[in-house]
């Protein structure tokens, strides 16, 4: 028998987390639970779930909510993929978590059933979003870019992305290093690799190549 995914479920109203656990079916498993950012972020780096069901708007921090704790979980998130859960549909929401790495975005008119669909479908990589938002993400990032720079980022680890997005947003090697918990002789081993890989010749080009495709 196939082991449930293990999840983690982050909302500041109780009796909502209350809910999504009764909601959800067998095949996931709560492992931990969290109402504000620094929380959220504790919990996720300690129990490692596969999925985390993300509300936007969180407490505490320095206001970013759901896209501050994608950014605080550092090495986890190799592992653990994201699920923004959220009352909100605006397009500004959905478009900031998802430039955070959130693999999707789901309202929460969400039925139980389709919540676990939803965890299931994320924790096998793909991205699953309620069917109106799905617009906002090709309106922000462009159907052809996302289709040529998905085609391009495929050449790319998941570490090696990581590093790619925060030296395009302009931070230097020691700040990568500091950010995702690395020494900063492998954060230049990553760029050498991103570069090379992405056929640019210096960290300017990157940048460029980059905002053109609508990545920072």
């Amino acid at each position: 028998m196939t082991e449930p995914i293990t999840v983690v479920v982050v909302d500041d109203h109780a009796i909502f987390r209350s809910g999504v656990k009764a909601d959800l079916d067998g095949r996931v498993r709560v492992v931990g639970e969290a109402a504000t950012v620094e929380e959220a972020i504790a919990v996720i780096l300690e129990q490692q779930p596969q999925v985390v069901l993300l509300d936007v708007h969180l407490p505490g921090g320095k206001g970013g909510g759901g896209a501050e704790v994608i950014a605080g979980c550092g090495d986890v998130r190799q592992t653990t993929r994201f699920l923004a859960l959220s009352v909100s549909d605006s397009a500004e929401d959905v478009v900031t978590v998802i430039r955070a790495g959130a693999r999707g975005y789901v309202t929460k008119t969400i039925t139980g059933a389709d919540i676990s669909n939803a965890v299931l479908r994320v924790a096998s990589g793909d991205a699953v979003f309620s069917p109106r938002l799905a617009g906002f993400v090709l309106d922000a990032f462009g159907t052809a870019a996302v289709a040529a720079a998905e085609s391009e980022l495929d050449r790319l680890s998941a570490r090696e992305l990581e590093v790619m997005r925060l030296i395009a947003r302009g931070y230097s090697y020691k700040e990568v290093a500091k950010e995702l918990f690395i020494s900063i002789k492998t954060v230049e081993t990553h760029v050498s690799a991103v570069l090379r890989k992405l056929q640019l010749s210096s960290r300017h080009e990157l940048t460029r190549w980059a905002a053109e495709r609508r990545l920072l």
